[in-house]
C-alpha cells in the first residue's frame, strides 16, 4: 500500500523544485501539496496566529496531485494540510526542494526545515530537501528517487528530521553521498547590514548583505556540499 505524502516548500507553489519533488514522490503513494502562494524563505518555524489565512485549490502540472496554495508560512501549510485539508493524516511530510542550501547554522532560519519540524510536532515523519542556487539540477535529478525510497521508509530519531542537501555541481563532479554522520555547524553567509536610506529623526533603512563563505569545518553538512557530496543527516528540534 502506498504512502500518504504531504509536500510543501518555502519558494512558493510555482517553484520548479516543488514540481520535481511531487513528480518523484508520486512513485511512493498519494501526493497532496499545500504550499505558500509566494516566497517565504527564512520564515523559520513561524505560524500565523493573529490574522486569517486564505487557502485555494490550484490546478497543478503533475497528474494526480491535489494541490492548494496558502497565504501563510510553510509551517502553516503543514498545519493546514494535516489538520484541515487532508482527509487522513499523512505518513510523511516532504519540504522542498529548496533553492539554496539548508546546512550549518542557517538551518535555524530555514522555513524549509521549519515545515519539516512542524510535521514532527504533529507526530509525522518529516524531511527537508535543498539544493544550490545554480541552474544545474543533475545531482538532485539523479539521486532524488533513490534517497526518497530509503528515507520515506526510515523515520528519523525522535524529535528529528532528515535534512538532505544536493551539491551545486554537475553529476560528473559529484563525489557521492555522505550519510548520518553530518553535523550542522558554521554558516554559508556572513551577514552585515547596509544603510540604504537615511530616515527622518536619525533613523536609517537597512538591507541585509550576505557575504558567501565556503570556510567549512570537516565532518559537517556544510563541508559535504562544498566538496561536491550529497549530504544526508538528522537535525534535532530544539523542543527535544
Amino acid at each position: 500500500m502506498g504512502k500518504r505524502i504531504l509536500i510543501t516548500n518555502d519558494d512558493g507553489i510555482e517553484a520548479d523544485g516543488l514540481r520535481r519533488l511531487a513528480l518523484a514522490a508520486k512513485v511512493f503513494g498519494e501526493v497532496w501539496i499545500v504550499a505558500p502562494d509566494g516566497q517565504r524563505s527564512a520564515a523559520s518555524h513561524s505560524i500565523t496566529l493573529h490574522q486569517p489565512m486564505d487557502v485555494r485549490p490550484v490546478s497543478y502540472p503533475v497528474e494526480g496531485v491535489k494541490a492548494y496554495k496558502c497565504s501563510g508560512t510553510p509551517a502553516d501549510c503543514v498545519r493546514v494540510g494535516v489538520l484541515s485539508i487532508m482527509p487522513t493524516k499523512p505518513d510523511v511530510v516532504l519540504s522542498g526542494i529548496n533553492k539554496g542550501y539548508n546546512t550549518a547554522s542557517d538551518i535555524q532560519y530555514s522555513a524549509t526545515a521549519g515545515a519539516a519540524f512542524e510535521a514532527v510536532f504533529q507526530g509525522i515523519h518529516g524531511m527537508a530537501l535543498s539544493e544550490g542556487f545554480g541552474e544545474c539540477i543533475e545531482v538532485s535529478e539523479a539521486f532524488l528517487g533513490e534517497i526518497l525510497a530509503e528515507l520515506i521508509e526510515k523515520r528519523a530519531d525522535e524529535g528529528c528530521i532528515w535534512n538532505v542537501n544536493f551539491p551545486d555541481c554537475t553529476l560528473s563532479e559529484c563525489k557521492g553521498i555522505l550519510k548520518d554522520c553530518r553535523v550542522s555547524r558554521g554558516t554559508f553567509y556572513r551577514d552585515s547590514y547596509d544603510v540604504i536610506e537615511e530616515l527622518p529623526q536619525g533613523g536609517v533603512r537597512l538591507m541585509v548583505h550576505g557575504r558567501y563563505n565556503e570556510d567549512a569545518e570537516e565532518g559537517t553538512d556544510f563541508a559535504a556540499v562544498v566538496n561536491g557530496y550529497v549530504s544526508i543527516g538528522q537535525v534535532n528540534n530544539i523542543g527535544w
